[in-house]
């Protein structure tokens, strides 16, 4: 499948071979005396995919000249924010956040007859002689995917877009055929469990979502908990986001209101409940080294989250109450789970995302330093995030058709130029843009049209998306009365009769 163009996004592309393979040189987290390591070189651990958005900030082109402290001082470009590459998940996931059951004998809820498998359904007898016959059409209809963005495209918010529905309803079986195409969910969404997120949607949209076919923006970055032990995660309601990194398998996570719960005055303004005081894990940070920043999901109060984050990445190697000597060499690693600058929700317009956080703290770091602020950006449309797509597609198809494969004609279905369009083309997928979410006006968008064209609803772009791949006369839905033997010929009939 094509790869992303790094000149596109002004990142140096490597020149031969030798580059591409030669190995990440091990930089320092804090020091350089301690080198961070590099999971996975025995095959075992994540994978690092070169990065295709530059690390460096670029707080500059949103901001006046604001730097108190102005410096020429040469900035190192290191590790120590990754930058060149992005760690995921090296292998598809199992069952460990998987909300598929898989039932026992006696357990599904069907009859079961000794040394007999369980009687199926008669829609899916039915369905099983439809695809028998149509063989050629199956094929083609296992040989196209789809990938949902969410909001602004199934949802808004916690509101339903009705057309959403009907859309999911087609893809899992709702159609000539019977038969399940294959569809995963890409959302620049966050802050809950893929689990708890996956039953939400399954309710609002009245469609199964599981895990395994399920990717948030920090999804990926489970992969971080081989590098770091300590971390501050910030945003998400409540301590939504500590839960959703200890499952990742983080060690010791801290949030803000741990900080804030040991030392009231790091953030002056903070109105602090005894609720949050009774759920906060507070300890002396002035003797613990936090070693990353991971910003999973929209900050609730920017005026804590930005105080405490800009303390600490102007700390000595992550330890509060210090100051670094050299901010640049001792600044601890931040990464930030997506870039939107914008995300639809019930409001008639969409509303400021994690993007404009992340600007907001660029400009103040630049102020404060005179340096640009090296991070690392997770999401859609960053390369890793569709090589992990790939893993979960694939994976996914196995479930639903028992093959292990990726299929070649994959749509990708969003409402925001910026991220599902700019990724989906860049990644050789075919792209619908819809009116629901961000984009709204216009025949296309201008600087990153829709390859496959701008749809009023996701369900307009799903059944164009079928009739291009199954035909122009593909029915939308499954007949119950239908006699499969008048889908094919006297010897097909022969066969079932």
């Amino acid at each position: 499948m094509p790869m992303f163009d790094e000149s596109d996004f002004g990142v140096e592309a490597p020149t031969n071979s030798a580059q591409l393979n030669a190995p990440q040189e091990k930089m320092s987290v804090g020091s350089h005396e301690h080198a961070l390591p590099i999971p996975g070189e025995d095959e075992d651990g994540p994978i690092e995919v070169p990065a295709t958005v530059s690390s460096i900030s670029q707080a500059a082109k949103y901001m006046h000249n604001l730097s108190i402290s102005p410096s020429q001082k040469d900035r190192r470009s290191s590790r120590n924010s990754f930058g060149v590459s992005l760690p995921i998940p090296r292998s598809k996931r199992q069952s460990r956040l998987s909300s598929v059951h898989h039932a026992e004998d006696g357990d599904s809820g069907r009859k079961t007859r000794p040394g007999m498998p369980p009687i199926q359904p008669s829609r899916e007898i039915l369905a099983s002689q439809i695809q028998t016959i149509e063989a050629k059409k199956v094929a083609k209809a296992k040989n196209m995917a789809f990938s949902f963005d969410i909001d602004g495209v199934l949802v808004h918010g916690d509101l339903p877009i009705p057309q959403g529905k009907r859309a999911l309803q087609i893809l899992n079986g709702d159609n000539e055929l019977g038969i399940k195409i294959p569809h995963i969910f890409l959302t620049n969404g966050s802050g809950k469990p893929e689990q708890a997120r996956c039953a939400q949607l399954s309710k609002i949209l009245q469609n199964p979502i599981s895990t395994d076919q399920f990717i948030q923006s920090h999804t990926p970055m489970s992969a971080l908990a081989s590098y770091y032990d300590s971390v501050l995660v910030v945003g998400g309601v409540g301590y939504r986001c500590r839960e959703v990194a200890e499952q990742y398998g983080f060690r010791d996570v801290i949030v803000p209101n741990d900080i804030v719960a040991w030392d009231p005055t790091i953030a002056p303004y903070r109105e602090f409940t005894e609720y949050e005081k009774a759920m906060s894990r507070p300890r002396d940070f002035s003797k613990h080294n936090i070693n990353a920043i991971l910003v999973f999901s929209d900050s609730r109060d920017y005026a804590t989250d930005i105080q405490i984050i800009m303390d600490l990445l102007l700390s000595e190697n992550g330890r509060l109450k210090t100051k670094a000597k050299d901010p640049v060499s001792q600044r601890i690693p931040i990464y930030f789970s997506q870039g939107d600058l914008l995300c639809p929700t019930e409001h008639w317009q969409p509303r400021l995302s994690q993007g404009a956080f992340r600007v907001g703290l660029e400009a103040m770091y630049k102020a404060l330093t005179g340096v640009d602020l090296e991070r690392v950006v997770y999401g859609k449309p960053e390369l890793a995030t569709y090589k992990y797509a790939d893993e979960v597609m694939a994976s996914w198809m196995e479930q639903i058709h028992g093959e292990e494969k990726l299929p070649e004609n994959i749509y990708m279905v969003g409402d925001n130029p910026a991220s599902d369009i700019i990724g989906g083309n860049m990644y050789g997928w075919n792209t619908c843009l819809v009116r629901t979410g961000v984009f709204q006006g216009g025949e296309n968008d201008e600087n990153n049209p829709a390859n496959f064209g701008v749809f009023p609803t996701v369900l307009e772009a799903v059944q164009a998306a079928l009739r291009k791949e199954l035909g122009d006369d593909f029915k939308m839905h499954f007949d119950e009365t239908v006699n499969p033997v008048l889908h094919g010929s006297a010897a097909d009939a022969a066969a079932i009769i």
